[in-house]
């Protein structure tokens, strides 16, 4: 009764498994990165890594993997609505720069979703695919609803936020150090703006007020993006 409880085919265990793999994961390499905070020390990079591996190993699918630890997507639900905490703590600063962080996100959202496109038709991509690449540069639980709504595939979305995000921090610490850029509000909105998660993170490195101001501008090019999903469907479709 035990080992039949315990097989690989059982639901129960599978649950167990994958979830305790991601998440086992995933506070290793945030430990690993705290100690060490080289780029390939990112969770967002070392989790996917060694979960890509274990699936390999074990001969599984990703529909095993979503089977047992699918759960944690719904989390992002309540993560969603917990972002409108730092938008609340920064109103002072929305209302002093409004100006300044409108432009800033319509550019910045504008760039991403263009070169997105011209990456697509660069590669030869087209379709379904192409609408997944758009939202890529937006934290992860809007841009599965941007995907959704454009027509695009949210798993494939979620793979091209973590790249964008890995890839866009370390080359916004790279920028950084050549641009002569000081103010806070432009170093946190380069990171927050172009690498989401990831870049509020190195943000915070960099400094506190860079952080508090890359998480806030993550929040709100996250909630422009959904808000104008509508008519980029319109538009692409």
């Amino acid at each position: 009764m035990i080992a039949s409880s315990l097989s690989w085919g059982n639901p129960l265990f599978q649950g167990f498994f994958w979830s305790a793999a991601t998440i086992g994961f995933y506070l290793t390499a945030k430990r690993l990165y705290r100690r060490w905070p080289y780029w390939w020390l990112m969770p967002l990079a070392v989790t996917p890594a060694a979960l890509i591996m274990i699936v390999l190993f074990l001969h599984a699918s990703y529909g095993d993997y979503m089977r047992g630890a699918g759960w944690l997507i719904t989390l992002l639900g309540p993560a969603t609505v917990a972002f409108a905490v730092p938008i609340y703590e920064k109103r002072a600063l929305i209302r002093r720069q409004w100006p300044v962080l409108l432009i800033g996100m319509v550019a910045g959202s504008a760039t991403a979703i263009l070169s997105g496109w011209g990456l697509a038709t660069l590669l030869g991509l087209d379709g379904t695919l192409r609408l997944s690449l758009l939202p890529r540069s937006i934290s992860t639980p809007f841009a599965l609803e941007v995907s959704q709504d454009i027509g695009g595939v949210p798993d494939l979305t979620a793979v091209f936020v973590v790249m964008t995000g890995v890839l866009g921090a370390i080359l916004g610490e790279f920028m950084l150090s050549f641009l002569p850029i000081r103010s806070a509000l432009a170093r946190g909105a380069l990171l927050g703006v172009g690498a989401h998660g990831a870049g509020t993170a190195k943000a915070h490195q960099i400094g506190r007020e860079e952080g508090s101001i890359a998480g806030l501008v993550m929040v709100m090019v996250g909630l422009l993006n959904v808000l104008a999903a509508p008519f980029l469907a319109y538009i692409l479709n």
